[in-house]
């Protein structure tokens, strides 16, 4: 194996190993909920996504008419490939880790301004899967961060396209946004002949201190690692070569 290959994957172990910890030591200052799914109303920025994701719809709207811009998300985020390999699962990015995507904020300027009005956002893109794409059970990243999904196209009929998280399902509502945490086993199925779209979002989980300090640290670290900027160089590279 070379050695640059060896680096990598030495540094992404010693990176699990240390998140582990951290998580464990996190849940403890937590603010909110030990739980899959967490009620939407803790949440003060959740009432400004769904008062404006009609403008978010319509800067969508705009975006899906050209597919062919919108990359899979395995081209970006390679490590995705474990759970998706086709072209059924499509990302169009807006910040990623809090690297911003200019290009794309500047395609979708209400968009890129109502995330950015929310405290802690992290990562922000377009969700688009296609009919009869399924996802299979995967744990998220980290548990310093909190997974919202506003609804933004829900294909008929609504019950047939769902996520569970541990043990609890949920089906997606337009214009209504799912909280959840993404370190539980979860799963996505789209049973229908349509797609669907969602606002994704990772936002800091609220925490008390000293937890709020060493997240941010832990986050600031994790930016830095091969496998957040190995996925910031393959959209930077997408980008010029729809230029």
């Amino acid at each position: 194996m070379p050695v640059k290959k060896k680096k990598h994957r030495f540094s992404v172990a010693l990176g699990l190993w240390a998140i582990k910890r951290v998580e464990r030591f996190l849940i403890r200052y937590s603010l909110v909920g030990d739980t899959p799914f967490l009620d939407a109303s803790e949440f003060a920025w959740v009432d400004m996504l769904e008062a404006n994701w009609k403008q978010v719809r319509a800067e969508l709207e705009q975006v899906l008419k050209t597919p062919e811009r919108i990359p899979n998300f395995q081209d970006i985020s390679r490590d995705q490939a474990n759970i998706t390999r086709d072209d059924k699962w499509k990302s169009y990015f807006l910040y990623g880790y809090g690297y911003k995507m200019a290009g794309n904020c500047k395609a979708c300027p209400e968009t890129a301004r109502i995330v950015e009005a929310i405290p802690g956002m992290f990562t922000a893109f377009f969700s688009v899967l296609a009919p009869g794409k399924h996802i299979p059970r995967h744990r998220g990243p980290y548990r310093g961060l909190l997974r919202c999904h506003l609804a933004l196209i829900v294909p008929e009929p609504r019950e047939n396209c769902w996520i569970e998280v541990g043990d609890e399902t949920s089906a997606w509502e337009e214009g209504r946004c799912i909280v959840f945490d993404d370190t539980y086993k979860h799963r996505v199925e789209n049973n229908t002949q349509g797609i669907r779209v969602v606002l994704f979002l990772d936002v800091m989980r609220p925490l008390k201190f000293p937890g709020a300090l060493v997240n941010r640290i832990a986050l600031f670290l994790i930016r830095l690692s091969p496998f957040i900027q190995d996925a910031r160089r393959n959209q930077v590279a997408w980008e010029k070569r729809l230029d």
